[in-house]
């Protein structure tokens, strides 16, 4: 619907200065909504025509006032124009928006976007995304918004306002008031930079806040156990049930790679024949949704021969009493002590392990190593292959005994 706009300069009398002059406004009428302009021009009420809106003498500094107040209606009459050509509705405040420089649109708020993110991935939970990975976007959407109250004392934010300085600081407070590691800070960064790149795929953000910043992260040693501690829990028995079964388990996982997600779910039907004829586990990863494909070495085979008529796992259907991930943590610290383990041992501990001292120690392929942990990328499994001193060792002495076999003594020559 086209709207007429109608434009009238009136001198303010009731507020004059100390020198008599009435300060002049310009109002602004669309249907049945104004707005008075201030122009910043001074007359005296003596000389003001309020019939025709200006200044009724013809002094030079009548004429220039009246050439002003003229490029003041002009002015309105143009943005009028403009709202038409771009087609926007002729109100006052798409009018006050282009008069004053501001947006009439409502900004877009970064934690709307990251709702919707969130709300959009939950959907499609088990297509293509993980609970785990939902719960990370989660967890970061919770991190986001404490860091804004804490550095801002806001709970949201125009998107138009995220910078670099920003990032920088959200970095900060994920090290210094959340004590996160800087591979952790740099995860959840990652985060919050695919919703920042949501906006600037969606032309609502002009410039990404994160050039410039460096997400490389650190390389960390990964903890494993050598083939000495691992058979001193192995042979280690335990007066109670719980750390017998924790140790289990967590043996289980040493020889066939799974991580904890994947060995909570493991049922009957995971559980196949392989093209050797031999059983294999048959299973996607909770992490990735990627493939995982491992045959049963004898360990871990007599570990779910032992656990076949478990009641709790009969109850549950599953292969495996797997407790909380807390609590498997917690118990792996009383095995280690007991065993003289000094390592830092979690739940993980146990892939990697798998992935060391089980496969790439014993020669096994990296790629075929890779390729059971369910690795998208070969560098993933490369950083195991980094720290294998042992095999290096190993391998280096076969070449010493080698080379040393074909020395030529002088006396031969």
């Amino acid at each position: 619907m086209r709207q007429t706009i109608s434009v009238k300069f009136f001198a303010r009398t009731g507020r004059l200065t100390k020198n008599g002059l009435a300060p002049v406004s310009m109002r602004v009428n669309i249907g049945q909504q104004r707005i008075n302009i201030i122009t910043k021009m001074y007359v005296k009420p003596e000389e003001w025509s309020v019939e025709k809106g200006k200044l009724k003498t013809s002094t030079e500094e009548a004429r220039r006032i009246n050439r002003i107040l003229e490029g003041f209606q002009l002015k309105a009459f143009d943005y009028q124009r403009e709202l038409m050509n771009e087609g926007k509705e002729v109100t006052i405040d798409n009018l006050k928006a282009k008069w004053y420089g501001i947006s009439a649109e409502k900004p877009k708020m970064l934690m709307d976007v990251f709702t919707e993110h969130n709300e959009q991935m939950k959907a499609l939970v088990g297509q293509e995304f993980s609970p785990l990975t939902l719960e990370r976007y989660e967890t970061s959407f919770r991190h986001t918004q404490e860091f804004m109250r804490w550095k801002y004392k806001i709970d949201d934010i125009d998107i138009k306002q995220l910078n670099y300085e920003f990032i920088s600081n959200y970095e900060f407070w994920l090290k210094s008031e959340r004590k996160c590691d800087h591979n952790t800070a740099i995860k959840y960064l990652s985060n919050f930079k695919k919703i920042v790149h949501i906006c600037v795929k969606n032309g609502w953000l002009t410039r990404d806040p994160f050039v410039g910043f460096k997400m490389s992260k650190r390389e960390v040693e990964r903890p494993f156990l050598v083939e000495e501690e691992l058979h001193k829990i192995m042979n280690k028995t335990f007066v109670g049930q719980r750390l017998n079964h924790v140790r289990d388990i967590f043996l289980f996982c040493c020889y066939t790679g799974l991580a904890y997600a994947d060995v909570l779910k493991l049922t009957k039907e995971h559980i196949t024949t392989g093209v050797d004829g031999e059983k294999w586990i048959w299973t996607n990863r909770q992490k990735t949704d990627s493939a995982t494909r491992v045959p049963l070495l004898p360990h871990a085979q007599e570990i779910l021969d032992w656990y076949q008529n478990n009641p709790e796992c009969l109850n549950k259907g599953r292969l495996l009493p797997v407790l909380s991930n807390q609590k498997m943590n917690s118990y792996l610290k009383e095995i280690a002590d007991a065993c003289g383990i000094t390592k830092k041992m979690t739940f993980h501990t146990a892939r990697h392990t798998f992935a060391t001292t089980v496969t790439l120690t014993n020669g096994v392929p990296i790629e075929t190593v890779s390729k059971m942990l369910g690795h998208r990328n070969l560098k993933t499994t490369q950083h195991y292959a980094k720290i294998l001193d042992l095999k290096v060792s190993e391998d280096m002495a076969k070449l010493r005994n080698k080379l040393a076999s074909r020395v030529i003594t002088p006396s031969e020559q």
